[in-house]
């Protein structure tokens, strides 16, 4: 075999060698980026009405990882976020034109969150108007605390 193709054979090796012991045996993701501005990147302001009108509206901010904010149970509130959360579904996405949903009545209850969380924004509202949207709801009852409970 010819020293230059030896030499590249070894460097080869070599290369592959050190690339793998670097490497860790299984994938880790990557954490994602702090904010610039010091604040929470998981942060959502979150409005409830017992009755859907705007004069008995609550107000909580909702800040995760730290948890902070107005909230009163955000630690709570904040794990069950994360227990929401799957890679490549938007936890918040509204019930689908067309499901089936059951004719139940939850009230006259709305809520909205706006806001950021796991690196994307966040403009969802919510209702109790049938059986899907008082699922819908239910999935957050901790964050979309009414007002009194």
């Amino acid at each position: 075999m010819p020293l230059l193709h030896r030499l590249a054979v070894t460097t080869a090796a070599a290369v592959a060698a050190t690339v793998a012991a670097l490497s860790p045996a299984t994938a880790t993701p990557l954490p994602l980026p702090m904010s610039y501005d010091g604040e929470s990147s998981d942060r959502l302001v979150v409005r409830v009405s017992e009755t859907g009108r705007h004069f008995d509206t609550v107000r909580y901010v909702l800040a995760c990882h730290p948890t902070g904010g107005t909230h009163p149970r955000a630690r709570a509130a904040c794990r069950q976020l994360d227990a929401q959360t799957e890679w490549g579904r938007d936890p918040f996405a509204p019930v689908p034109p067309g499901a089936m949903c059951t004719g139940q009545y939850g009230g006259e209850a709305t809520a909205t969150l706006r806001g950021r969380w796991a690196g994307r924004p966040v403009n969802a509202r919510f209702t109790r108007t049938n059986g899907c949207e008082i699922a819908r709801w239910n999935r957050f009852s901790i964050v979309l605390r009414l007002p009194g409970s």
